[in-house]
């Protein structure tokens, strides 16, 4: 019988994401995909297997229980775990056994957390892709009661960790000039980078709203910009000044005129701001832009050297005694240096 997933309960906005449908924005269907794409590649590091779609999940997770023994990752932001009411902890893998109950809560920090199993999921594939696209009316929202197939599990170890980068409490967002930055001019460019933003309710797959510490900004012409082709990253300025950052779900094109474009690198990090937190964003030539890049994904590359087995304490293990703890047996009274020469 083909494993599975059954999902008991599910938060308000748990989608199936993976890398997203790459080469359609011509058709005007931008990538999708999950919203902290650096998550889906710790998982694969930390399942030692290739990057596949995970349960993405929204400021809430769900509760799970597999049909098989299951390795589990859990990865993006911090959320509240447990197997069977044991808590067990984040940014890992563990192994969830054949009835065993998962339970995720809300985040502790961050914003969207992600769940992705051994094998992946086996869900039938759209545009060569499993990612739900909301906008676009590819898939929908997993809900209670549903059951996800399991792909065939390579097998591997579990109680591996992986300590990400603190990308879940806001901070610097590197950026660099759009097609559409000399509209707004060297002084409104320069206060946009000199202000602290504070990530705005208003926020979803395709854009997060950035509130401002002082006055709006605009750039001249504004009502003239012809709708063009965008992409994820984008930094468009709307009518009342405040910009929104578009993510994996944004429309193809758009009128706002664009101040600059985050970094592909940091993408994840404003995806994972959470509401309230503040943020700034660092402009980057285009040659800087490139070589932070290139460095990005060297890093990305080398996560599987970074993954190393969780050390486990021993109050927590309940067949501790099963262990081969010490490997002989010393007497406290004699001498260990008695005849030898």
């Amino acid at each position: 019988m083909t494993p599975a997933l059954e999902i008991l309960d599910a938060g308000p906005a748990m989608t199936l994401q993976d890398l997203g449908r790459a080469g359609q924005l011509a058709s005007g269907l931008t990538r999708g995909g999950a919203m902290d794409r650096l998550a889906l590649h710790e998982a694969a590091a930390l399942l030692s297997q290739p990057i596949k779609a995970a349960l993405e999940m929204v400021g809430l997770g769900g509760t799970f229980k597999a049909s098989a023994d299951t390795r589990i990752a859990l990865t993006g932001a911090p959320m509240a775990a447990t197997i069977d009411k044991e808590p067990v902890s984040w940014h890992g893998s563990h192994l969830l056994p054949a009835g065993s109950v998962l339970m995720i809560g809300g985040v502790k920090s961050g914003a969207i957390g992600y769940l992705s199993v051994g094998g992946g999921f086996a869900s039938p594939e759209t545009m060569g892709a499993r990612s739900a696209h909301l906008v676009a009316g590819i898939g929908s929202t997993c809900v209670a009661g549903q059951t996800l197939l399991l792909g065939r599990d390579m097998g591997g170890n579990t109680d591996m960790v992986l300590h990400p980068d603190n990308r879940f409490t806001g901070g610097e967002i590197g950026i660099t000039t759009s097609i559409q930055t000399h509209l707004f001019g060297e002084p409104e460019l320069e206060r946009f980078v000199k202000t602290t933003f504070v990530r705005d309710a208003r926020a979803n797959r395709q854009g997060i709203r950035m509130n401002p510490d002082c006055t709006g900004f605009s750039a001249a012409g504004a009502l003239k910009v012809v709708s063009e082709i965008i992409v994820p990253g984008d930094i468009q300025i709307t009518g009342d000044g405040a910009p929104y950052v578009l993510m994996c779900e944004s429309q193809s094109t758009g009128g706002y005129p664009r101040i600059a474009t985050v970094l592909p690198s940091d993408i994840p990090r404003v995806a994972q701001t959470p509401l309230g937190a503040g943020l700034r964003f660092r402009l980057y030539s285009f040659q800087e832009a490139v070589a932070r890049e290139a460095k990005a994904r060297a890093e990305v590359a080398r996560l599987r050297t970074r993954v190393v087995s969780r050390v486990r304490e021993p109050h927590t293990i309940a067949d501790l005694l099963a262990y081969t703890l010490v490997s002989g047996v010393v007497s406290a009274t004699d001498d260990p240096f008695e005849g030898k020469a």
